[in-house]
Order: structure tokens, then sequence, then C-alpha cells
């Protein structure tokens, strides 16, 4: 009977450490921030083969007669998640009724306020528009912008916030999954990519790090490293009895 004892001890033990590793998956899983990305708007330039992510911000940008710049309104991580304007860049029909004239030049300009989803709380996003902007010749992209879709809004940064005075509040704030359709600036602030909509142009999408916590924090890792103690107790328990 003593030997049949033995023989039932052994599979509590790996029970034991199933159990641990389960509860040790949970913990951690629980303790992950999984962010939907930033709300803000984003800096496109057009060509015949669609749109690219600025590299610069629309200040320092200071595109040739016949260029295509694009705005866009949405929720994203990155440049490589970026939502892109929902129009095609076409220079020849956005401007075909604004013609040339000597001492200017012509930036077609694409400007979509992005979809409800993206939207915060209490707004509705204006329907995606062109616009043909006539400036001077050293016109920066942020000029021709402001030539033809005033009121802008930018905050202490310099930063893009709001076109023709879109969204009323909030500036790049970081939202989550949750968050989507929140009042802006409910989320955690952040910053989003600073060559969105920054007028300093300054930065690059992988600026844009993520440093307010959104891994396991250290009360997690504390209470997982008592759950596997308590396991590992279990186990070297079982071994004695078997022995």
């Amino acid at each position: 009977m003593r030997r049949a004892g033995r023989a039932g001890a052994p599979p509590a033990a790996p029970g034991v450490l199933l159990a641990v590793l389960a509860v040790l998956s949970v913990l951690l899983g629980t303790g992950t921030a999984h962010a939907a990305g930033y709300r803000y708007w984003s800096f496109w330039e057009g060509s015949g083969t669609g749109w690219t992510y600025a590299t610069q911000g629309p200040s320092l940008v200071r595109p040739d007669d016949g260029a295509v710049q694009g705005f866009r309104f949405a929720v994203s991580e990155d440049s490589q998640d970026a939502a892109t304007p929902r129009h095609a860049p076409d220079f020849a029909k956005i401007c075909a009724g604004t013609p040339a004239r000597d001492g200017t030049k012509r930036i077609a300009l694409v400007i979509d306020a992005g979809s409800a989803a993206d939207a915060p709380s209490g707004e509705t996003p204006p329907a995606p528009r062109t616009a043909c902007a006539r400036v001077a010749p050293d016109a920066s992209s942020a000029e021709a912008l402001a030539s033809v879709a005033e009121p802008l809004r930018y905050n202490s940064s310099a930063m893009l916030c709001a076109i023709s005075g879109y969204p009323r509040t909030g500036c790049g704030e970081q939202v989550s999954d949750q968050d989507r359709g929140a009042p802006s600036g409910s989320a955690s602030g952040a910053t989003p990519p600073a060559d969105s909509g920054t007028v300093s142009g300054s930065g690059t999408a992988s600026d844009a790090v993520d440093t307010s916590g959104g891994g396991p924090s250290a009360g997690v890792f504390v209470g997982a490293a008592a759950v596997l103690l308590l396991g590992v107790a279990a186990i070297a328990q079982a071994r004695r009895r078997r022995g």
C-alpha cells in the first residue's frame, strides 16, 4: 500500500507547475497596455504613385509649383501604421481652376479629417476636401495650408493640432483601443511622431517611444515571483513525500 501511495504522488508536481505557469501567464498578460497609437494630423507628400509619409514637418518643406501635399487626421501608432489621405494626389484636377501666375506657385492640398472612429468624443469630422493654394515662390507647406484652411491651431511645441478648427481640443494625445472616441486629453499625455505635423519638422516616427509604463508593473512581477516561489515549494514538498 505504501508503494501504491508513492506511485500516486508524481502527477501532483506537474499539475502544480502547470497551475503556476497559468497564473504567471494571466498576471503578465494583464500588465501589458495595448495602445492604439496617437490621435494627430499626419503630413504627406503626393506623387503619381500615391502618398509618401513626409520626413520633415510642413514648415521645413518648400514644395515646387505643381506639388501635392496631404494632411490626414487619424489614430495611428507610427509612420508605418498611419492612414493616408483618401483622395488621389492629382494636381491637375485639384488646381484646374487656378491658372499659373508669374511670381507665385501653386500647391495642391488634400485635407482629410478622417473617420468618426478616430474623432474625439462629441466631434464630427468634416468631409475631406481639396484646395489649390497660390503662394509666394519660397512659401512652405505650412504657409500654403494657412492660406486655404484657417483657423490652424498649434501647441507650445509648434505641433499642428487643428486644421480649419478641427478638432476643437487636444493635440497628439495617446489613445488606447478603449479610448477611441474619448474626449481629447482623457488618455495619457504623449507625443506622436514628431515629423507628422510639427512645424519644426524635427525628429522621426521612431522618436515617439512610450515611456509611460505600458509594460508590466513592478507589482505584477513581485506577485508573479511570489506565485512562482509557492509553486516551487509545492513541488519540493511533493518530492519529499515521494521520498
